[in-house]
C-alpha cells in the first residue's frame, strides 16, 4: 500500500482545544494547556505516523481580535501557515451552532488557498443532551467547503481515531517528511521554557500571565541531570512582585511545579532556577518581541 505523508494545520478560536487534541493524537504532552485563552503563541508541530503513513501536525495560536503586538503576531501564527499546509482541521466548541468571526477569518484564508479542510466540533463530553448537537451538526454540514464533520472530545478521545482517519485522503502521495524518532521540530529548550509558563498560568490570576515571557540563560548538560536558568519576563514592578509572591512564595511553587514538569518531560532530574525582571511593555514593542523570539 503507497504511504502518504503532509502537513496538516489545527485552527480555531481560542480555548477550543487545540492543544489538547494535538498531544492526543501525538501522545506525548507537546503544547502546553491551561483553562485560560490565548495559552498558546507558537506554532508548534507535533509528528504521528500511523500504517498509512506520516500526518505532521501543526498546533497553532487562537484567532482572536488582536490589539497589542503580541496578539497580532499570534493571529499571524495562526492564519500565516495556511498556504504551507495541505490540509487543515478547524476546530469548534460544541454549542458554536454557526461561524463566528474567528471561524470565518480561517474559511477565508482556507478558502483563498485552495485548502481542504475538515471541521470538528470538539467538548462533546460536557453536552448533557446529545440533541443540543444537532443545529450545529444541521448549519455546518451545509458548508460546502467542509470535506467532513466529526463531533470529538480530546479530552477523552472519542471519535479522535475517526478525525485522523478522515485526513488521510486529503493528503498526498509520498514518503515521511520526518524520521521514525521525531515527535516535533522544537528543542528542549523551548518545551522547557513553556512548561514553566504553563505553571504561570495555572498559578496566577487575571491578566498578569499574558505579561509574561520566559527567556532560557543557560542549559548545563550533566551526566545524570540539567541544570537551567530561566528568566520571567515582566512588564512592570508591580507584576514582578505577584510572580514573587509574599517571601517568594509564589516563584518557589511555580519553580517547583516546572521542575517537576521538566524532569517528566527529559526523563532525567531537572535543577530550575528562576529570576523575574521588568521589561516595561514588551507586549506592545516589535524590537521587543523579536528579542524574546516573538518574530513574524
Amino acid at each position: 500500500m503507497k504511504t502518504v505523508a503532509g502537513t496538516v494545520a489545527i485552527l480555531g478560536r481560542p480555548n477550543v482545544g487545540k492543544s489538547t487534541l494535538l498531544n492526543r493524537i501525538v501522545g506525548e504532552k507537546l503544547a502546553i494547556v491551561t483553562p485560560k485563552p490565548q495559552t498558546t503563541r507558537n506554532r508548534i508541530l507535533g509528528v504521528y505516523n500511523g500504517e498509512r503513513g506520516q500526518i505532521v501536525f501543526v498546533d497553532t495560536p487562537g484567532v482572536h481580535g488582536a490589539k497589542k503586538e503580541l496578539n497580532r503576531f499570534m493571529v499571524s501564527e495562526a492564519l500565516g501557515i495556511i498556504p504551507d499546509v495541505d490540509a487543515a482541521l478547524l476546530l469548534i466548541e460544541a454549542g458554536t451552532d454557526r461561524p463566528g468571526d474567528a471561524e470565518d477569518a480561517i474559511l477565508r484564508g482556507l478558502g483563498d488557498a485552495s485548502c481542504p479542510v475538515i471541521l470538528a466540533i470538539n467538548k462533546v463530553d460536557t453536552l448533557k443532551d446529545k440533541a443540543s448537537l444537532l443545529p450545529a451538526l444541521v448549519h455546518w454540514n451545509e458548508r460546502k467547503e467542509l470535506r467532513a464533520l466529526v463531533p470529538i472530545s480530546a479530552r477523552t478521545g472519542t471519535n479522535v481515531d475517526r478525525l485522523v482517519g478522515e485526513l488521510w485522503a486529503l493528503l498526498p502521495e509520498g514518503p515521511p517528511l520526518y524520521g521514525p524518532d521525531t515527535l516535533t521540530d522544537r528543542t528542549e529548550r523551548f518545551l522547557a521554557s513553556e512548561l514553566i509558563r504553563e505553571q504561570l498560568f495555572l498559578t496566577l490570576r487575571q491578566e498578569v500571565p499574558y505579561a509574561i515571557a520566559i527567556v532560557v540563560d543557560a542549559w548545563e548538560e550533566r551526566a545524570a541531570d540539567v541544570v537551567i536558568s530561566a528568566s520571567i519576563i515582566v512588564e512592570r514592578d508591580s507584576q514582578r512582585a505577584i510572580v514573587l509572591g509574599k517571601g517568594g512564595a509564589m516563584i518557589r511553587e511555580v519553580g517547583t511545579r516546572a521542575r517537576g514538569a521538566i524532569g517528566e518531560l527529559l526523563q532525567r532530574p531537572a535543577h530550575l532556577k528562576l529570576h523575574v525582571k521588568v521589561q516595561p511593555d514588551w507586549t506592545s514593542s516589535p524590537q521587543a518581541l523579536a528579542e524574546l523570539g516573538y518574530r513574524t
